[in-house]
């Protein structure tokens, strides 16, 4: 007899879960009990489920799965950071990171195996895009860096930023969907507010998300207000230039009022001379904003090189005349390879 493949339970809401104790005959409360077990407390297997019967839990087993996510690998840096290698239930693995400070911890979590896009100076643009992750692969890279923040930094987790690997905004319906979980009180319960979703600038998605009045902080890996400059090093720029980004964003302040965080790499001999500097203030200053201007992590080749501090130091001298916020970002976890842009499972 052909076997049917069982269903992950994660896929279904609450409403169908109880739906589905009630059409066993037993009582919809179950539904609560199991959907607690799944979310609040990250059950990995139906026998964790100590307050529900063995004969549920058998029943349970029968018909579903847990695809919940293994971190095959930690590695933990000098500065405290911690990267995982994180391996999906078909195989595939994705990394996250854990990013300490002295006042907080911050989980940097990727949202797709590989990336949907090409910027040259990023190792994971190099692996191709295999799939999306689910909401619930999302939900559990950070509930993996939850449990590490308290066992290593003794705090919760306080903030998350969708970082990682992928472009977030290529797997739109799954990150909003693993950040209501997140967010809900029947999940962490955290404050959208402590979320920030960084994307490389899809204007459609942009706006869907301002129509849709997401309360989280939208980061925008800018890295150049030229556009000739900016397609040599993002390519898919040709295809989403400057003014329509801009005019996307401009589009999500007016409906949000949040301002945007711009993320900033100066390379030398790219993006390192005064007229990249002046036409970085004059796009900042169309939409509020601020700017994270990012230390640069090397990759292996040698096109992609950090600017001087000299250059940097100009950066934010002209920023700050024209009353832009910014602040210098030192990466953190490179002894690791677990810094911005460097994201690539390396064995």
């Amino acid at each position: 007899m052909e076997q049917v493949a069982k269903k992950d339970i994660r896929a279904l809401s609450k409403e169908q879960l109880r739906d589905f104790f009630v059409s066993e005959g037993d009582k919809a409360f179950r539904g609560n009990q199991v959907y607690e077990w799944l979310w609040q407390k990250g059950a990995h297997s139906f026998d964790d489920m100590t307050n529900i019967s063995k004969e549920t839990r058998k029943m349970l087993e029968d018909n579903f799965v847990i695809n919940h996510i293994r971190v095959d690998k930690m590695q933990r840096s000098s500065d405290g950071t911690i990267k995982n290698a994180v391996r999906l239930h078909d195989g595939l693995i994705v990394e996250s990171v854990l990013i300490p400070t002295s006042t907080r911890t911050t989980a940097c979590v990727s949202s797709q195996v590989g990336c949907s896009l090409d910027c040259k100076f990023c190792a994971t643009s190099r692996l191709k895009r295999m799939r999306n992750l689910n909401p619930d692969e999302i939900y559990d890279q950070v509930i993996a860096i939850d449990r590490e923040s308290r066992l290593y930094h003794n705090r919760p987790l306080s903030n998350i930023v969708f970082m990682g690997m992928g472009e977030p905004l290529m797997n739109y319906n799954n990150v909003l969907k693993a950040i209501d979980k997140i967010t809900s009180e029947e999940g962490l319960g955290m404050s959208p507010k402590r979320i920030t979703v960084s994307t490389s600038g899809v204007p459609k998605m942009i706006k869907k998300m301002a129509d849709d009045e997401v309360k989280f902080k939208l980061a925008v890996s800018l890295h150049s207000a030229i556009d000739e400059v900016r397609t040599e090093i993002m390519p898919f720029n040709e295809h989403f230039p400057l003014k329509d980004l801009k005019e996307a964003l401009a589009y999500w302040y007016d409906k949000t009022k949040n301002k945007i965080t711009y993320e900033y790499v100066v390379w030398d001999g790219i993006n390192d001379q005064q007229k990249d500097i002046n036409a970085l203030v004059k796009f900042c200053k169309d939409v509020p904003s601020k700017v994270n201007l990012i230390e640069y992590n090397p990759i292996d080749d040698g096109q992609f090189q950090q600017a001087s501090n000299k250059a940097i130091d100009r950066y934010v001298d002209s920023l700050e005349q024209n009353g832009i916020t910014v602040t210098v970002r030192r990466s953190r976890g490179k002894d690791i390879d677990a810094a911005c842009g460097q994201l690539a499972n390396k064995e």
